[in-house]
């Protein structure tokens, strides 16, 4: 199973028939086991990565610190789905060190981020601080590089 993931994890878009070949199984065993992992939540979804500054479409990214006092009996996880339920929220980790709860935030504007955070999370109840940062460019990410290597143009003397 691990050896499966790992190479879906790498490329969802392999074929039922190609993992078989790759790990050394029948292509039904595969496509067996796929659905297995799927009714069992294991695998949650099958995504692309994509490369938006290659696109017309106009956004900004940010990543948000929250401290946030826990809910008796409830711990973090009452806050965490009620972030997590926000539209322009794109993931939701629980963090250790200097703050609780690390929210990544997508939105059209550097505006629309500021005004979503100071009046959307800022104003929740258990929310104690938020610290934001906007992504200004991104050079890998889930594994993938997405800037290629600058070729080094001084020369040499």
């Amino acid at each position: 199973m691990d050896s499966l993931l790992k190479l879906l994890d790498k490329n969802a878009r392999l074929s039922d028939a190609q993992l078989a070949a790759m790990l050394g199984r029948s292509e039904a065993e595969v496509t067996e086991q796929l659905a297995a992992l799927e009714k069992s939540g294991v695998i949650r979804a099958y995504k692309a990565l994509i490369d938006w500054d290659k696109t017309d479409r106009e956004y900004v990214t940010a990543i948000i610190e929250l401290r946030v006092t826990p809910r008796k009996d409830l711990g973090f996880e009452a806050i965490a789905e009620t972030v997590a339920g926000f539209e322009e929220v794109e993931s939701v980790y629980l963090m250790s060190g200097g703050y609780d709860l690390s929210v990544h935030v997508t939105g059209r504007t550097f505006q629309e981020v500021a005004m979503f955070v100071s009046r959307r999370l800022a104003t929740l109840d258990s929310v104690v601080s938020t610290a934001t940062h906007f992504v200004l460019r991104r050079y890998k990410d889930s594994g993938v590089v997405y800037q290629g290597q600058r070729k080094d143009e001084r020369g040499v003397f």
